[in-house]
């Protein structure tokens, strides 16, 4: 059975700085791509960033320069750095996993919330 289950978001101030992590079983995590997504309230789920199998990282424009995507083959988990926190930040964060088009998985998200 997969399961992707995120941990790390929570309430936090402009300015402030939080780490979300993505742990990952029951797939070879290390053939995955990962990307992180995020959900504003209201609004549609959009790309943060994500990370192929290689060293090379893609970010929205809106996240460029204050947040950084890593992966940890042997640990399974993929990571969010996230600094200099905005309100507009505030959404479900969602890690996915994605092999091709008909395998790809999802997890159950975290709220990031910041406050102004």
């Amino acid at each position: 059975q997969v399961q992707l289950v995120e941990s790390g978001g929570g309430l936090v101030q402009a300015g402030g700085s939080l780490r979300l992590s993505c742990a990952a079983s029951g797939i070879t995590f290390s053939i995955f791509h990962l990307g992180w997504y995020r959900q504003p309230p209201g609004k549609q789920r959009e790309l943060v960033a994500s990370i192929p199998t290689g060293d090379s990282t893609t970010y929205t424009d809106s996240v460029k320069g204050r947040v950084t995507i890593s992966r940890d083959n042997a640990k399974n988990t993929v990571y969010l750095e996230m600094n200099s926190l905005t309100p507009d930040d505030t959404a479900v964060y969602y890690c996915k996993a994605t092999r091709s088009p008909s395998s790809n998985y999802w997890g159950q998200g975290t709220q990031v919330t910041v406050s102004s």
